[in-house]
Parts: C-alpha cells; structure tokens; sequence
C-alpha cells in the first residue's frame, strides 16, 4: 500500500510540476495551483476505473473504462489548458504531452499492480484448486456383508 500511495503521490506532484514548468516555456497562463488541482481531480476518473476493475477484472471491461473514464477526465484538463494556451504547437506540445502522460499512468498502475492484487488475492482466499473429480475406477471394489446375506 505504500507503494502505491508514494507512486500516486509522486505522480500528481510531479507531472504538475512538469506540466507547470512545460505550461511556462509555451507562456500558459495557468499557476501551479491550477495545475495541481487539474491532475488531482484528473486522478478521479482513475480512481473510478481501478475500483470497477478490481472488484469485476475482465480486460475489455478495463480497456473500455480506460477509455471512457480516463478519455473523459483527460479531456478535461485538456479543455481547461487549451483555453490558457496561445498558438496551435504549444496547444499541442502541452495537451499531448500531458493526455500521453495521464492515459499511460492508469495503464501503468493497472499492470503494475495487477501481479500484487493477484498475489494478495491468492494469499488470502488461498491457491487455485482443481475441482476433485471421482471416476469409477477410484472407488473401491463393493464387498457386501456377509451377515446381511444370510439372514433371508
């Protein structure tokens, strides 16, 4: 779990640092404050996809809400830095810079930690087990009680 909480946070203050210092080269008119709120409510979608997928884990379904949830909340923070941006290659250089950023970041907290829910998951409900199954030649041969016959 720490991992995790370091990897997200780490995350969201460093993007938002690269995004603001991106933002800065291209004359955006956003603040770090902006910035860091955009990404963190940008992270909802994320939050959104990873709890559905860890309680129903069929990759279509994750494929499908990677690119709902986590197109939409991209989507979102692009509008809000194209309208602070002038010129169309800044536009560009910012919003792809930050969309690719962003989308690859749930792929990479999926896959990553997919093998440790797997694991987990493993450890607490125990190994896979094969269904026992009994075909006739398991059961022992019938022998009838000798007593039983004798009384009619």
């Amino acid at each position: 779990m720490g991992t995790a909480i370091g990897t997200c946070f780490g995350y969201w203050l460093g993007v938002s640092s690269f995004i603001y210092f991106l933002a800065y080269l291209v004359n955006a008119q956003i603040t770090m404050l902006q910035t860091l709120s955009l990404l963190g409510y940008g992270l909802f979608g994320h939050c959104v996809v990873l709890f559905i997928t860890y309680n129903i884990h069929f990759h279509f379904l994750f494929y499908f809400l990677w690119l709902l949830c986590g197109g939409l909340s991209t989507l979102r923070m692009v509008t809000a830095l194209l309208s602070r941006t002038v010129g169309q290659t800044p536009r560009l250089l910012l919003c792809g810079t930050l969309s690719v950023l962003h989308m690859m970041f749930l792929l990479y907290l999926h896959f990553n930690y997919h093998k440790i829910i797997e694991g987990l998951l493993e450890s607490l409900e125990g190994p896979p087990m094969v269904p026992m199954q009994r075909v006739a030649r398991d059961v022992p041969e019938l022998t009838l009680n000798a007593s039983l016959l004798m009384t009619h």
